[in-house]
Formats: C-alpha cells, sequence, structure tokens
C-alpha cells in the first residue's frame, strides 16, 4: 500500500543525523539552545524527549518552530513511557491516547513531522487482540488529531527491543496499511535486540528495507525517523543501550543498506554519547561510496 498524503510528506534531501534530546555539549539544556547548537555539531536534527511527559507550553513550542525554521533544522518527538494502549485499565488507555495526542499536538506547534512512542504490551494477552487493541486507540487518536488540526504530523509507533513489548516490524507494518496517518519508527538496535542478534549482516538490513518497500511503498524509504544506538540485550531482548563502539551492532553495514537503498528522512541517535555517535554515523555514512 503506498502512503500518499503530500501534507505530511516532508521532502527530505537525504539522511539527516541528529540526537535524541538536547546535545550533551550544548551551553543550555533547552530545546532552542540544542536546535541553534546542531549547527555547531555540523548535525542535521533533534528528538524532542518528552519521555517524562510533555511539559512544553503552546508559546514556547511556537518559538521552537520559529527557530527551527531559522537554523534550517528537523525536529521529531518521542512521547512520554507512561503509554500502554492495551492495558486492563481503561483510564491508563485514555491517560496514554491524551499524552499522545498532546505529544503530537505540540510537535504540531514546533513544525515537527513526526512523533513516536512505545505503543503497549502484551500482557500474556493474544497477539492479535493486542494489535486490535491497538489499532482502535491509534485510530481515536487519528480522529483527534484531525479535530485539533495537528494532523500534519506522521504517528509512529515504535519497532521495540523486547517481546514483551507491542511492536515488531509485521506488527507495524500492518497496522500502517490499515489506518490512515501512521508509520513505523524504525529502531534498528531494538530490532537487533528483539531478535537477540540474528538482526546483524547486511543480508539482514537489506532484506528488512526490501520487506518495508513491498509492502509501504517504495515511498516510505523517502520518509523515514530511525532510531541508532548501540545496545546490549540478553535473553529477554534489550537491557540497555550502549555507545556503538561498545556494541555488536554492525553499523557499517547497516548505513551501507541505508544508503544503497537511498532511503532518506530522519536518523536519531540514542546512544549515552548521544552527539559523539551521531556525528560518527554521519561521517561514516558519507564515507561509504556507491
Amino acid at each position: 500500500m503506498e502512503k500518499r498524503d503530500e501534507k505530511r510528506n516532508r521532502s527530505y534531501e537525504g539522511l539527516l543525523f541528529g540526537t535524541a534530546g538536547v546535545p550533551l555539549s550544548a551551553p543550555k539544556r533547552d530545546s532552542i539552545e540544542g536546535i541553534r547548537f546542531l549547527k555547531k555539531l555540523g548535525l542535521d536534527a533533534m528528538e524532542m524527549e518528552f519521555v517524562r511527559g510533555v511539559k512544553m507550553k503552546e508559546e514556547q513550542a511556537k518559538e521552537v518552530g520559529r527557530v527551527r525554521l531559522e537554523e534550517g533544522k528537523e525536529l521529531t518527538a518521542h512521547g512520554p513511557y507512561y503509554i500502554n494502549l492495551n492495558s486492563r485499565d481503561k483510564e491508563i488507555i485514555e491517560k496514554s491516547i491524551e499524552r499522545i495526542v498532546r505529544t503530537a499536538w505540540i510537535a504540531h506547534l514546533c513544525g515537527a513531522k513526526s512523533i513516536t512512542f512505545h505503543a503497549a504490551y502484551y500482557l500474556g494477552m493474544d497477539k492479535g487482540k493486542v494489535y486490535e487493541n491497538v489499532k482502535n486507540a491509534i485510530q481515536r487518536i487519528i480522529e483527534e488529531l484531525k479535530r485539533i488540526g495537528a494532523d500534519d504530523v506522521w504517528i509512529r509507533p515504535e519497532l521495540t527491543g523486547k517481546p514483551t513489548q507491542f511492536g515488531d516490524i509485521d506488527e507495524l507494518i500492518k497496522l500502517s496499511e490499515e489506518v490512515e496517518g501512521v508509520l513505523p519508527c524504525i529502531d534498528f538496535s531494538h530490532n537487533f535486540a528483539r531478535t537477540l542478534g540474528k538482526f546483524n549482516s547486511k543480508e539482514a538490513f537489506d532484506s528488512f528495507l526490501e520487506k518495508m518497500k513491498k509492502e509501504l511503498g517504495e515511498s516510505v524509504l523517502s520518509n523515514m525517523h530511525c532510531h541508532i544506538s548501540g545496545i546490549e540485550y540478553g535473553p529477554k531482548g534489550e537491557k540497555n543501550h550502549l555507545n556503538l563502539r561498545d556494541s555488536k551492532l554492525r553499523i557499517r553495514e547497516l548505513l551501507q543498506a541505508l544508503k544503497e537503498f537511498r532511503c532518506k528522512g530522519i536518523v536519531i541517535c540514542e546512544s549515552p554519547n548521544i552527539e559523539e555517535d551521531a556525528i560518527y554515523m554521519k561521517e561514516l555514512y558519507n564515507n561509504i561510496k556507491q
């Protein structure tokens, strides 16, 4: 299914690299200063980390949007961790929906075109039932965003790092096919951890990107929102993020695949040393010859 929506499809010139949150070396822990500091670092984007709640006020968000345009940088946003669209507690589902809508609204005011979040846990339930619960909640989110005029923001459930979490690639592709305004946020490191290290070769990366292209249309590879970091995993999947040089993820082969498939969009680095690894990835990517 080809995703066609010019309102949402920001034109990316190539693959852009950025940080998960304000760069650590920025003079102030502030989104506006973070955006301005990207230029000094030679980076292109920043993900606003609303993981502990969307505390940014609307006027501040509008100013962030103005600075984003002034500096020519791209933004994404990560919703709160306190989200479970498959909770047995209806109040938690309602609050989760509210948090995602609020994330998208503030992102809209900032000029971001994409948000991500960890959608749900299986809680031992049938995966088909979990999928329907998540789908129904996201359809409600999309309708609310249309109502408030923030439906220019892509809603992107994240590919998650543990088998207990909703969000493998097949589920995310199916959601994207069935719900308008939805695309996956591809966390390549999470997929490495979720598969207990099996997703870690050029062949695996190529096959993954080919699957996305086949199922969602070629344009999906020109409108990507990705996460990459070093990562440690155990028998239950993701344990914690690492710096890339301390991880077994074959980052050069992954970047080679992204280049060969001519992927465009935003790569957000979630390593502990966010800007160092973002710069490292950008340099590696730029030095790959086709």
